[in-house]
């Protein structure tokens, strides 16, 4: 299990705060948050966050600016791979079965095709 697998609620919060930016100073992530924590307390999850190796920084001046470790897709990845083996045995067929049935609405026809696309392109793949 990869680290951003393990990551608490709240420190998935920061790391959404930092995906979304890019790159982010802890009052930045502060301001982000619903129902922040502390300053310090903020500081202390993204100091830890650097530590599971998910946030690196650089300094500007007095500040730390904190970017991802990962890129964005590879989390995303990594995220949904683990989803699938928990939830649904490696079964991709019911992962995308649970997804389409808990949708509200249909699928547009842009969606359909785009979907019918990835699904011919990973059978001529053979995957």
């Amino acid at each position: 299990m990869t680290t951003l697998n393990r990551l608490s609620r709240r420190e998935r919060q920061i790391m959404d705060v930092i995906y979304e930016m890019g790159s982010a100073t802890v009052q930045e992530v502060l301001d982000r948050l619903d129902d922040p924590p502390s300053y310090s307390a903020v500081r202390a999850m993204m100091r830890i966050l650097e530590e599971k190796g998910t946030l690196e920084h650089r300094q500007d001046g007095p500040r730390y600016i904190y970017l991802p470790t990962t890129p964005r897709e590879e989390a995303r990845r990594s995220a949904l791979n683990h989803l699938v083996s928990t939830f649904f045995n490696g079964s991709m067929a019911d992962t995308v079965a649970t997804l389409l049935d808990i949708r509200d609405g249909e699928l547009s026809d842009e969606e359909f095709q785009r979907l019918q696309h990835l699904i011919d392109k990973a059978k001529k793949e053979g995957r």
